[in-house]
């Protein structure tokens, strides 16, 4: 192709990537009217309609991780992967026909206030913030790193700008966040959403017309290039007993913890009625089940079209696979660089990650600044404490902002999936069971919230640094270093049950005894037990799932 094809090709991915920062810091901009008020801060997409709502919880969700990962596992993984796709899906569905609703409340601004709420215990609120932040930062660093790289790949810049990269990027989602709060950030999840699904549903049609429309002959290539097994279970942890348990536990830690972080969860709370909501669950989980079904088709046609070795030389973990299989599919350019579709593809991948970074700073902050502070109502300087609180929130912005900076510098080498495992693992240990809890047993108590909220991410810590995941492997986080001993790769088989268990263990009622035979605590309960949703509701609720 002609040097003016090569301009073309980059032109149109600067363009793309201007006009998106520029319309994402213009609705930032109108939404920050009244945001000195921490109820529109933390709850502005309050304002919007269940279909928009549910656009923006689907924007919430669907990460950089989820386009990149989810298309490479496939590509490289075959059936496993096409099973992780699904969990993806099924996630979601089941946070709305299960926790949604309960956690619909206009004055919760975080999941430290919902707890608290039922429990009635300030530690439990502090707990949960500082879980909030232990769960989510591992994601944001993720989300941080492929955003700097993925700009550098659409502007065509050298492998030494990824540092300035990445810290613009960073310096943006503080912007957004900063200023746009919580309406800001849901407009710009709701555009992320109308980009993405269908640029990503263009691509799988282009794979499906290389085959002639037949998702049959575009299997048996993928398969024939993916080699044995490709079709059946366990390519990705392997087929011996403790890679069966592998697939078991990392589909079971997809299925509990993606879709109850708290970055998504803080959609629900101020949805306005349960019918809203369930419409609102209805288009967030069609928008997830197209993107996961196109990504499906992309990722086999990565397979037939690129081939795993190509694909592994890339990204071990088939990171590059999306990019990769665009490239291809457009034979006018001679390089990824010239290709127009290839920039319109990596601009998507850039909107969902800057979303995302936006998305999980927004929330992180918010903990930061309403769950661990104590609640002083007095104003200081002439401020009223509802603006103290938001200018607090906005500097909480600012400080996540600079950490996730900081520490996703050294994270440009590391393989990412060992962040978002840890992620989506504490998660379904601890906020899990707690919310289940918390809704479901009236003999929940604070004390097994707290026990949860502190000790399985703790123990899902220790796990992975001596799993295969940190060591010991060629796509380990260290792989030069060899100290595992705990033979999963994903915890969640002993995380998640652990989680319950300590919930359990930290609600039996304590019983001391003393020398006159006083029990203090027989018919009481010596900490607050959780009042079940159902029975709090007023009699005018629509008590229908939200689903």
């Amino acid at each position: 192709m002609s040097g003016g094809g090569a301009i073309d090709g980059e032109s149109v991915a600067i363009v793309l990537f201007l006009a998106f920062v520029t319309v994402c810091l213009l609705l930032c901009g109108l939404a920050a009217a009244d945001q000195d008020d921490p109820r529109q801060f933390y709850t502005g997409s309050a304002s919007l309609g269940p279909v928009p709502s549910g656009l923006a919880i689907a924007g919430d969700y669907l990460s950089a991780a989820t386009l990149l990962s989810t298309t490479g596992s496939i590509a490289l993984k075959g059936v496993d992967g096409v099973l992780f796709a699904c969990a993806t899906v099924v996630s979601l569905a089941l946070t709305g026909l299960l926790l949604a609703e309960p956690l619909r409340k206009a004055d919760r601004y975080t999941l430290g206030d919902v707890v608290a709420e039922r429990l009635r215990r300030p530690s439990v609120r502090t707990a949960m913030g500082i879980t909030t932040i232990v769960v989510l930062l591992p994601l944001l660093l993720v989300q941080l790193t492929a955003a700097g790289r993925i700009t550098t790949v659409m502007l065509g810049l050298p492998e030494g700008a990824l540092t300035v990269c990445t810290a613009a990027t960073g310096a943006l989602m503080v912007c957004y966040s900063a200023f746009g709060g919580m309406r800001g950030t849901g407009l710009i999840q709701i555009l992320k959403t109308v980009v993405v699904v269908p640029v990503v549903v263009l691509v799988g049609i282009l794979v499906l017309q290389r085959f002639g429309g037949n998702p049959a002959r575009l299997l048996h290539a993928a398969a024939a290039n993916g080699g044995p097994g490709y079709t059946t279970p366990g390519m990705q942890f392997g087929d011996s007993l403790v890679g069966r348990l592998d697939l078991i536990g990392f589909g079971a830690t997809l299925v509990l913890g993606a879709a109850c972080l708290p970055h998504i969860t803080m959609r629900f709370h101020p949805v306005r009625s349960a019918r809203a909501l369930r419409i609102s669950m209805r288009w967030a989980v069609g928008s997830v089940a197209l993107i996961c079904a196109a990504l499906a088709v992309i990722g086999l046609g990565a397979a037939a079209l690129v081939g795993p070795e190509a694909l592994g030389a890339g990204d071990p973990a088939g990171g590059t696979a999306l990019l990769m299989v665009t490239a291809t599919l457009d034979p006018a350019s001679g390089a990824a660089g010239e290709s127009v579709l290839f920039a319109v593809v990596a601009c998507a991948v850039f909107a969902t990650a800057l979303a995302a970074v936006a998305g999980i700073t927004l929330a992180a902050a918010a903990s930061l600044a309403h769950d661990l502070p104590s609640r002083d109502r007095r104003g200081k300087r002439g401020r009223s404490p509802g603006t103290r609180e938001a200018v607090r929130a906005r500097w909480a912005v600012a400080l996540v902002g600079a950490v996730a900076v900081l520490l996703s510098m050294p994270a440009h080498t590391r393989n990412p999936q060992v962040l978002v495992s840890f992620t989506f693992g504490a998660a379904a240990a601890s906020i899990v069971p707690v919310l289940v809890c918390t809704f479901f047993w009236r003999g929940f108590s604070a004390r097994g919230a707290l026990y949860a909220l502190y000790g399985a991410p703790l123990l899902t810590a220790l796990l992975m640094l001596f799993s295969p995941a940190v060591s010991g492997t060629p796509v380990a986080l260290l792989p030069e270093y060899d100290f595992h001993w705990f033979p999963l790769q994903t915890p969640g088989l002993v995380g998640i049950p652990a989680g319950f268990l300590l919930c359990v263990l930290g609600s039996l009622p304590l019983r001391r005894t003393d020398d006159s035979g006083y029990e203090p605590g027989r018919g009481t309960d010596e900490v607050p037990r959780a009042t079940h949703w159902a029975a709090a509701r007023s009699p005018a609720s629509d008590v229908r799932s939200p689903m």
